[in-house]
């Protein structure tokens, strides 16, 4: 439950400069996404935007340099943030991010992606368990900078052994691939059902699936209040799923999904709005507020043909990016 960052406060400030580029005729040969050089200062300058962005509250900071579905979460929060703080973070800590591992798949054509195992200084100044950072960079051309689109904080044992060439580069898997129980392309699709409903045998019981499920019928009808929640699958352009071969033959995959919870007051009532929310909000809420949430999953697909639950969600990032009073 601890490990499942919700709403605005979960707002990660990243930044990335592409320094080199590798030049491919065609885009047709395998090559290594990135150097590790690279990708080592590809990390530099996302710790080094995230402490000013987080400092300032402005979300100008790193706009350019996230993209996807941290990149929707993030701004949100930023936006938010700089109107009900804006005169910048007074609790302003520094990240650190250390003993970074990276995963650096071969593949051709775009996007190419990698991964940053990271440790991270949050876990002890929260006084949590130990904790690792793994953010998925991106690019898609050699004329764009490298952006980071997901983000997954895992404990040491929930971070899978990547599988690796005898050079050390990592296997890159397939939105299409049949190796896995599910093709990391339906995971956005078949979550956004799942959530309204659907059969849950894809997916192992846990706080994002069944505990998540739960909390909503809870919340669904209170005296006064009625929430209804619309989930919709995300899955193309920027917010496509992001994976890597593990080395029991499965993967882990980061994946994006949109939902909206819309509550309605009874007559004479209104939604209570926070201060986050308000500063994203558009309209007057009279008796309803629609809140509209990007959600970031990261997750443990078992390889093809294998016994017990197909998807393990081990991480979740989520926020509010829009809202609407009515």
């Amino acid at each position: 439950m601890g490990r499942v960052a919700t709403g605005l406060a979960a707002t990660t400030v990243l930044s990335l400069t592409a320094s080199g580029c590798v030049t491919v005729h065609g885009e047709l040969e395998v090559v290594p996404a990135a150097t590790t050089t690279e990708a080592a200062q590809a990390l530099k300058d996302f710790t080094d935007a995230y402490n000013k962005a987080d400092k300032a509250y402005d979300p100008a900071l790193d706009a350019g340099r996230v993209t996807g579905a941290l990149g929707a979460i993030n701004q949100a929060g930023l936006k938010a943030r700089s109107v009900t703080q804006p005169d910048g973070n007074p609790q302003h800590r520094p990240l650190e991010l250390t003993d970074a591992k990276f995963h650096v798949p071969k593949k051709a054509g775009w996007p190419r992606y990698f991964f940053a195992d990271t440790d991270s200084n949050r876990d002890v100044d929260s006084g949590r368990q130990d904790s690792r950072w793994l953010v998925a960079f991106v690019r898609n051309g050699n004329d764009q900078l490298w952006e980071a689109a997901y983000l997954a904080i895992l404990t040491p044992d929930e971070m899978p052994k990547f599988r690796t060439d005898k050079d050390g580069w990592a296997e890159p898997m397939a939105p299409d691939s049949a190796a896995t129980a599910v093709a990391p392309r339906d995971l956005s699709e078949e979550y956004a059902s799942y959530m309204q409903g659907g059969k849950p045998d894809h997916f192992a019981a846990g706080v994002h699936t069944t505990g998540w499920r739960e909390e909503r019928k809870k919340i669904a009808q209170r005296p006064g209040l009625s929430t209804q929640f619309v989930d919709q699958p995300l899955d193309t352009g920027d917010f496509a799923p992001l994976g890597l071969a593990t080395e029991n033959g499965g993967a882990l995959v980061f994946f994006a999904m949109r939902f909206f919870d819309r509550q309605t007051a009874a007559q004479g009532y209104r939604p209570k709005v926070s201060p986050d929310v308000k500063a994203l909000m558009t309209g007057e809420v009279k008796n309803t507020l629609t809140k509209e949430w990007m959600s970031s999953q990261a997750v443990l697909l078992a390889p093809s043909g294998a016994t017990g639950p197909a998807v393990t969600i081990v991480g979740r990032l989520q926020g509010v990016t829009s809202a609407k009073g009515s």
